[in-house]
């Protein structure tokens, strides 16, 4: 695709929503309309050797459309918020400066922040993380969540409370500033070289809950018990100290039968759900699409047609001060 002559600001398009929504269907429209590239910001995404596990976009998906940071972490690293909004912001606004605009889509919302808004400086104490770290370790995730919940239940409301990383990192910082961690979230907007336009699917909640049920099991059959398998020398890692994997690993241990693991997988995954758009809805910018299975395509197009009007009324037009 050709670059733009003229450097104006460009515009964002960020696609949100829960986990089974349609967003990756969403932004690959919305690349072949805009004649643009996705940026990925799912916070499990970025790992290889896991793309049945965290649905990873396709071979032909990304043939479709190209995405970026995706699949390019081995699962031992470590990734943080902070570091991804270091990687997103430059490729968002390099895609502008080349396609006038760029779409940013996942179902992580602290990394979604990162990159349209920036996060605040936070505390740290390597120690006392590597202490904390030690203590999953050796007693499990509650009793640290169950401390976090007396000094911020606020965040922990919203947060993802299997992730042992994010759970570790705010308890860090409650503890070593004296301050509830969502007491940094001081809404200071940093400046970004482009507008914003925020695109939401909100599946009714019965259809919801089939298609993550029908997901889960689509994925069983793609082969993720082989694949979680293949991680079973990785699984103390962060990254698959996650809602799937977690289960499925108890499954290889003997703990639970498939059945019992697939169905638990469902279960918490439309609690996963809950808490992403408890996030989400918070944003009053984001325009949300509701629908139903059936009229489900034409509100896919709707959304599209939407984000297509504000991306030609906003762009070339100034940033705001």
């Amino acid at each position: 695709m050709a670059r733009r002559e003229a450097l104006q600001p460009g515009v964002v398009v960020s696609v949100v929503g829960p986990t089974a929504s349609g967003k990756t269907e969403l932004a690959i429209a919305l690349a072949k309309a805009l004649g643009t590239e996705i940026v990925n910001a799912d916070a499990r995404q970025v790992f290889r050797g896991m793309p049945i596990g965290t649905a990873q976009p396709t071979a032909e998906e990304r043939s479709a459309a190209p995405h970026h940071l995706v699949d390019f972490l081995d699962p031992t690293e470590l990734y943080s918020a902070g570091t991804f909004e270091e990687d997103a912001v430059p490729l968002l606004s390099n895609l502008c400066t080349a396609h006038g605009s760029a779409i940013l889509a996942g179902g992580s919302g602290m990394y979604i922040k990162a990159a349209l808004q920036g996060l605040d400086s936070l505390p740290a104490d390597t120690s006392l993380r590597a202490q904390l770290n030690d203590q999953v370790k050796r007693e499990g995730l509650a009793p640290l969540l169950a401390r976090l919940n007396k000094l911020d239940p606020g965040h922990v409301a919203v947060m993802d409370t299997s992730n042992p990383q994010r759970v570790v990192r705010a308890l860090e910082v409650c503890i070593v500033s004296g301050r509830p961690f969502s007491g940094f979230h001081s809404g200071v907007v940093k400046h970004r070289p482009w507008h914003v336009v925020s695109v939401g699917l909100d599946p009714d909640r019965a259809e919801l809950r089939e298609r993550i049920a029908h997901r889960a099991r689509v994925m069983m059959d793609a082969g993720w018990i082989d694949e979680t398998r293949a991680l079973l020398p990785q699984r103390d890692t962060n990254a698959l100290n996650t809602v799937g994997y977690k289960e499925l690993f108890q499954h290889l241990d003997g703990t639970l039968s498939l059945e019992e693991a697939v169905e638990l997988v469902i279960t918490r995954t439309r609690q996963f759900a809950k808490r992403q758009m408890t996030w989400f809805k918070k944003d009053p910018k984001t325009t949300w699409f509701s629908y139903e299975s059936k009229d489900r395509a034409g509100v896919m197009s709707a959304a599209v047609a939407h984000a297509e009007r504000e991306v030609k009324r906003l762009q070339g037009t100034p940033l705001p001060r």
